[in-house]
């Protein structure tokens, strides 16, 4: 029994002895481990997706920010290597502590082998990247000047994007209108208001630069993963800091201030920024004497918060007030030609309050599972209420003119009353999954689903009297107009709409890349489905994209073709008719995309460039005929037409100045339409021919005073008087749009001045002085007409609009 005893007490005891021996070992294993976390990214700062990063026992994968965990064995020497095809491979010799967290950023240059496709190395180094987008360095969009923000100017010197006014964040592309682009923040769709018509209630963008971290612009043949629109596709990714940031920039226009800041173990990252503009100064430049307030600002936070290396939280959310006050005194406005100069006199009475307001957020979570497997799922909102409301009277004169601008006669015009109560409340409110799977390197499949409620509440009263000497004008052509009395108004418009529908879509694309001999290509192919309740209608939307990269010892050439059906259901003012009612029969328009493109890149002055050139074709069903008016789309509600466009476009990008980028862009295109098939007439967009240059340059004995230029040339647009006339009864167009804007920036700290200075300045990044000459040559573009009539009503007059003249704005930015 002893025996036993003691048997039994030396099993337990040895039990015991090999439990502390592995609860040891099991210890000082977990002892001897430190982490190292970080971020990839390439020759632009742009963060790349799926490096492999191994040390030879462990290996993992970046996410999409660029960004990777893992854990190596301390207290000895090991070697981290960095692998993406297309990058060149890069290893690094680290010696960690016990417990020790090391932090690294690591820049993957390019392989000159890799594979291009577009703008873009074939393994996309952002993201939700277009294939054939366009990216624009955030560094470049801090040197453009614009009086929006900087990103439309960026975008507007593209070859195939036209920008109306210099007023308005809103561009036109390859003939389409303000309404048929698609515009992403992190992943979520942004809404603008409904109301806007000139580019002066408008105010500043959505996007702001100060916090952006990359931009991608595609004109067309996007793939199925992007939305519901005819024209093209703005993708903006908001910056992630990992260390405590900021941003204060002040001008003649107002200021901006940008935050950011990040936990020290990296999970916890936000940025916050604010914007304050008043143009007042610059709106003093147009042809009307009045007194104005115009005052925007906006307020944007991007919050992330990562649990561990599969889940993850994101919070995206902001508000925006534009308000609009305006007391019109007078105006005076020369036109005609050279044979028969007039001007236009007009004396004003009245005032106009316009207040826009608008509140967004979205909550994304993102979940890893594995290093092949991401899932995301996003809840999102949208809030906009707005408010026009104006009553001004206007008495006119129209003089003509002799050669040396005196007046020959005056003919007593009369006058002209506009008035308007117009109010809309939208709400927009759903949730969107989003998923890829990745079946190795070189092929994967992305899927979403989305479903989105619309309650949009809209109370309109507009209308305009015209007296000619004592007689009303009617206008035969505009809907709601009555003569039965002797009161008769050129255009009435009164609705009271309430509308609650439901949209859903969703999308499937299969991505692959491999070898056709020793071409490389990438095939791209999917389909993507929406339908809308209001309307009941069902869209199916292939779309598929190829590009080909020949082995070509001597020259450098990549060649893309993309197609797709792409679709763009009606929002509530493509349903809204003239006079105000709502057409529940209303279909989306169409328009079908063939794109032939080709990038060469090629050595000049021992510096990289490349040469991109695109074609396009497109067929354009069930149009929806459309006036503009300044920034103002009005739709007819109805798919009554139909169209085609064609256009050609050139850029030339590169270091034209070592060190900083600029490019050139051309562009010839053409847009019609064939209303209730009477024949075919430019759409009110037709682009015709453009050009521009985005130049940036410093001088060599004083690189810290650096210039940038943008020009721009573009064709008029056609200028037909839509609330007088049929849309058929274009004569002519505006005058051909010209405007060179200069920036001049003189750095007084730079982040290779630091080490140099005190106390004080080592925590400044930059700090830099600027004046802006917006308009050099004070040349007065034209937006839109004003229309009147002579004394006997039997001639139309169309006197131009034009914006703003010279203006110098001088500012001061500080980084730190």
């Amino acid at each position: 029994m002893k025996k036993t005893i003691q048997q039994h007490t030396l099993q337990i005891s040895t039990r015991i002895k090999l439990i502390l021996v592995f609860v040891l070992i099991f210890g000082l294993s977990k002892a001897q481990h430190a982490d190292i976390m970080g971020r990839i990214i390439d020759e632009y700062q742009f963060p790349l997706m799926d490096v492999k990063i191994t040390d030879g026992a462990s290996t993992t994968y970046t996410d999409g920010n660029g960004e990777f965990s893992i854990s190596v064995q301390a207290n000895t020497e090991i070697s981290l290597s960095f692998d993406l095809e297309g990058r060149l491979p890069y290893t690094e010799t680290l010696y960690l502590s016990e417990g020790e967290t090391k932090e690294l950023f690591v820049m993957l240059a390019p392989d000159t082998e890799s594979i291009l496709l577009g703008e873009a190395v074939i393994f996309q180094p952002l993201p939700e990247k277009p294939l054939n987008s366009i990216s624009f360095d955030p560094a470049t969009i801090d040197a453009s000047i614009g009086i929006t923000g900087g990103i439309t100017e960026m975008i507007g010197s593209l070859p195939t994007v036209s920008v109306g006014s210099e007023l308005s964040s809103q561009y036109r592309v390859r003939g389409g209108n303000y309404d048929e682009n698609l515009i992403y923040v992190n992943g979520i769709e942004i809404y603008k208001p409904q109301l806007i018509r000139s580019g002066e209630q408008e105010g500043l963008g959505f996007v702001n630069p100060s916090m952006t971290d990359a931009v991608n612009f595609s004109a067309g043949g996007w793939e199925p993963k992007y939305g519901d629109k005819m024209s093209s596709v703005l993708d903006i990714i908001y910056k992630r800091p990992k260390s405590f940031e900021g941003a204060i920039e002040a001008s003649l226009m107002g200021g901006s201030l940008t935050l950011g800041t990040a936990s020290k173990n990296q999970k916890f990252s936000a940025i916050i920024g604010g914007r304050y503009q008043n143009r007042n100064l610059v709106l003093k430049t147009l042809d009307s004497n009045s007194d104005m307030n115009p005052v925007y600002y906006d307020v944007q936070a991007s919050l992330n918060y990562k649990f561990n290396s599969k889940w993850e939280l994101s919070f995206l959310g902001a508000k925006t007030d534009s308000k609009f006050e305006m007391i019109p005194k007078d105006r005076e406005t020369k036109f005609g030609t050279l044979d028969s100069p007039m001007s236009l006199k007009v004396f004003y009475d009245g005032n106009e309050e316009d207040l826009f307001t608008t509140e967004s957020a979205s909550l994304t979570l993102h979940h890893k599972p594995n290093a092949r497997l991401n899932l995301v799922l996003d809840a999102f909102g949208f809030h906009s209420k707005e408010k026009e409301y104006f009553d001004i009277y206007g008495a006119y004169l129209i003089n003509e003119l002799d050669g040396d601008g005196n007046t020959v006669s005056t003919y007593d015009i009369g006058s002209q009353i506009d008035h308007a109560r117009n109010n809309l409340d939208a709400m927009v409110i759903g949730i969107q999954h989003r998923g890829k799977y990745k079946f190795d390197v070189n092929s994967d499949l992305e899927w979403g689903v989305k479903f989105q409620q619309e309650d949009i509440r809209d109370l309109l009263s507009e209308w305009q009297y015209v007296d000619s000497t004592g007689y009303s004008i009617p206008n035969p052509y505009y809907p709601g107009v009555s003569d039965e009395s002797d009161f008769v108004l050129n255009y009435s418009v009164h609705a009271r709409n309430e509308l609650k529908s439901n949209r859903y879509a969703g999308f499937a694309q299969y991505t692959k890349r491999f070898f056709w001999g020793k071409s490389k290509v990438l095939v791209n192919g999917g389909i993507r489905a929406t339908y809308w309740d209001f309307n009941e209608e069902w869209n199916i939307s292939p779309r598929a994209q190829i590009a080909i990269k020949p082995d070509w010892k001597a020259t450098n050439m990549t060649f893309r073709f993309n197609t797709g059906i792409y679709y763009q259901p009606p929002f509530y003012r493509e349903i809204r008719r003239l006079d105000g009612s709502l057409n529940n029969e209303v279909k989306a328009q169409q328009s079908i995309h063939f794109i032939l493109g080709n990038d060469y890149e090629f050595k000049m002055w021992n510096r990289d460039f490349k040469m991109t050139t695109e074609a396009y074709y497109k067929i354009l069903n069930d149009l929806n005929p459309y006036f503009v008016d300044n920034v103002r789309v009005r739709y007819t509600a109805d798919n009554n037409s139909k169209g085609h466009g064609y256009g050609l476009d050139f850029r030339l990008f590169g270091q034209f100045v070592e060190g900083v980028d600029s490019w050139l862009s051309l562009s010839y295109a053409r847009a019609f339409q064939n209303i209730d098939k009477r024949g075919e007439i430019p759409l009110p967009t037709d682009p015709r021919f453009r050009a521009s240059i985005f130049f940036q340059d410093y001088m060599p004995i004083l690189p810290s005073f650096k210039v940038n230029v943008n020009l721009v040339y573009a064709s008029g647009l056609p200028n037909g008087a839509p609330p007088m006339t049929d849309p058929y009864d274009y004569t002519s167009y505006l005058s051909d749009y010209k405007r060179v804007d200069i920036g001049f920036v003189k750095e007084i700290i730079n982040q290779n001045e630091l080490k140099a200075k005190g106390n004080f300045w080592k925590n400044f990044k930059e700090l830099s002085i600027g004046l802006d000459i917006f308009n050099i040559f004070d040349i007065r573009n034209e937006i839109s007409n004003t229309w009147v009539r002579d004394v006997n009503s039997s001639r139309v007059y169309g006197v131009p609009n034009r914006l703003t003249g010279r203006f110098l704005n001088a500012k001061i930015r500080m980084k730190f």
